[in-house]
């Protein structure tokens, strides 16, 4: 008898996490795992700032998926058979601990990627996974009944009964898919940072606040809001608030060419008129005091101070000589600043795409699709994308788990 034939195209964190559980799943099975490039888990390296954000520190299907513009709906089920905990213990037996910092990420205790990466190629090779690099597949072609067969850049065919495509964003993979007739979702950038064209506010990089409140306005109509940290930079705007409003709002800030407004609450623990009533307090109390040196409200000095020219405040305005329409101007910025984006920054060296494979047309059981039996997968060729924060090694976790899995069963 025949042993089972298995091929993962690409040798990200999905392709070796799924190559692994199908290999010990089915240790008779001849797993092969081919990547285009010379470096496989190329991406795992260089995330984190080198040292991986492995996953997030929350064990809760139903809560997890709450962290995932794209695809959560259809992760609930998938979570509920593997997920963060389960994570954590893989890695665990295979002699990497992670930890969890305070924001809920977790890494290696040795805060370097290349403790990942050694543990993924150190377990493919203990399960005897045939890897290959420098691999690129040209096409793939069914020319029978749960059988397939890959043609590589170099002319030489393969052919496999069972076949996972855990080729990330990649173009070669989107092409694949569509050949078999899957419906590709067009892919648009997420998780990047804003520019904002204003010198003033630029000068004001690394200046922080925490909490803000952000609200995107398109076409007029404030759309997605998003509550937490901002930090302000060179080019704009960055910090989780505006990452996870990015991802969230990647569809419509692309539709919008990166052109619209951002309307931003300095201070959303209060009510406007609490803010309102500060700034009447103030005004009380140091009347002969310049605007600029006494603020009344708790914002970052510099911040307050910038915030105040752009009302056309000047630094020798005394509080007592405020005008009521200056001061409901002064609330309205402090509480629904307006802030013209003018094009998207990148967050550091990783970059997450929304758009893929439509889910509709995989089993999340299994991640077989649901059009060609024998076909699988994972990772981020699917239209499946988190915010920061780990999520994105999550749902590629997880879902080359199921893939894996079910490839490596004998039942056909």
């Amino acid at each position: 008898m025949l042993s089972l034939r298995i091929v993962v195209v690409g040798g990200g964190a999905a392709g070796f996490f799924g190559a692994i559980a199908c290999a010990k799943a089915n240790p008779h099975a001849h797993v092969t795992l081919l990547e285009a490039s010379r470096h496989p888990l190329a991406k795992v390296l260089i995330s984190g700032g080198g040292r991986c954000n492995v996953t997030h520190a929350c064990f809760e299907a139903d809560r997890l998926v709450q962290n995932y513009p794209r695809g959560g709906k259809a992760l609930l089920g998938a979570f509920t058979r593997f997920q963060a905990q389960d994570t954590v213990a893989w890695f665990a037996t295979r002699g990497v601990h992670l930890k969890t910092e305070a924001d809920g990420r977790m890494f290696p205790i040795t805060n370097n990627s290349e403790t990942i990466v050694e543990c993924l190629i150190k377990a493919a090779a203990t399960a005897g996974i045939e890897l290959r690099l420098g691999t690129p597949v040209s096409s793939v072609k069914q020319p029978a009944k749960n059988q397939f067969e890959l043609v590589l850049k170099s002319g030489e065919t393969l052919k496999c009964d069972r076949l996972l495509l855990a080729t990330g964003n990649s173009l070669g993979g989107y092409k694949i898919a569509q050949e078999f007739g899957h419906h590709i979702e067009p892919p648009v950038p997420s998780l990047f940072t804003f520019n904002i064209v204003d010198e003033k506010l630029r000068a004001l990089a690394g200046v922080s606040v925490d909490p803000v409140q952000l609200r995107l306005s398109i076409d007029g109509k404030p759309q997605l809001e998003q509550t937490g940290p901002l930090l302000i930079t060179h080019w704009g705007m960055s910090g989780p608030a505006v990452l996870k409003l990015s991802a969230w709002g990647a569809r419509v800030l692309h539709d919008s060419h990166y052109q619209t407004t951002l309307l931003i609450n300095w201070l959303p623990h209060l009510q406007q008129e609490q803010v309102r009533q500060k700034i009447l307090d103030v005004k009380a109390e140091w009347g002969k005091r310049p605007i600029a040196l006494h603020r009344g409200v708790d914002l970052p000095h510099r911040l307050w101070q910038y915030i105040i020219t752009r009302i056309d405040i000047t630094a020798d305005d005394r509080w007592a000589e405020i005008s009521n329409k200056k001061l409901n101007q002064l609330v309205r910025e402090l509480t629904q600043g307006e802030y013209a984006i003018t094009g998207k920054g990148v967050f550091k060296e990783e970059f997450v795409t929304c758009g893929g494979v439509n889910l509709k047309e995989v089993n999340f059981k299994t991640m077989e699709s649901r059009l060609v039996p024998g076909l699988y997968f994972a990772g981020e060729i699917l239209d499946i994308d988190g915010i920061t924060g780990g999520f994105n090694f999550q749902s590629a976790w997880t879902t080359a788990y199921l893939a894996g899995n079910a490839m490596g069963s004998s039942e056909q």
